[in-house]
Parts: C-alpha cells; structure tokens; sequence
C-alpha cells in the first residue's frame, strides 16, 4: 500500500518534470491509499487552480482507490507526530494514516524527507 501525499498529486496533475518522475512510483488503484485529508487538500488546490469540474474528476478518481477516514486512532497519532516531528496538523494526518494502514508514503514534501516509510522526490530547484 502506498500513501500519495497531496505535493505528489500536484506534481502528477500537473505533469512537472517531477511528476513524470512520480508517475513509476504510483502504486495501482487497489493499492493507492487516499486520507480524506488529502482529498480535501486536493479539491481545494483543484477548484482554485483547474476549476471545479477538474476537482470533481479528480475527487472521483479517489474514491475508487482505498480511501482512509480519520479517525480517533489517527487523530490522537497525529498529534504525537506533531510534537514529535514537528510536522504541520495536515502533514502529521498524512503521516499517521500512512502508518496506521501500514503503507509508505510517496511525497516531494521536505518536512517528510527524514521520515521512516518515506519515498522523498525532490522538486526541481529552478
């Protein structure tokens, strides 16, 4: 199982050198783990940056990979990830869903770079 966290979906959606990258590294559908958190980042970049319709294809794309609810297990991780890691509240999520579903994470986000599970793809520095 593989966590795309949502830096790797922009990447991908908008075919960067680095989603290209990416694309090898995208697991199946029925292995492509989707926190509701990075559906909610997503369709929020999406209805800003592609429009809604885009956002609905994409949310809809989503829904047929394995979607992972935040729960109280994930809630209470995350937060220790917060304090332990330093990481942001959404990031933490991500990270704590990742590891309670036992997937690795395929992210270009650098506050993942260090972190155990973690398939860090460095963005382009222009």
């Amino acid at each position: 199982m593989r966590l795309v966290d949502t830096s790797a979906w922009i990447e991908w959606l908008v075919a960067s050198p680095v989603g290209a990258r990416l694309a090898s590294e995208l697991p199946e559908r029925d292995q492509w783990l989707v926190p509701t958190i990075v559906q909610h980042e997503l369709a929020k970049w999406l209805s800003r940056e592609a429009g809604d319709e885009e956002a609905d294809r994409v949310i809809a794309f989503t829904q047929t990979c394995v979607v992972a609810d935040l729960d109280t297990a994930i809630a209470l991780s995350a937060a220790e990830l917060c304090v332990v890691h330093k990481l942001a509240t959404a990031d933490a999520v991500v990270y704590a869903t990742a590891l309670a579903r036992g997937a690795d994470l395929l992210t270009c986000d650098r506050d993942f770079e260090k972190l155990p599970n973690t398939c860090y793809v460095a963005k382009s520095r222009a």
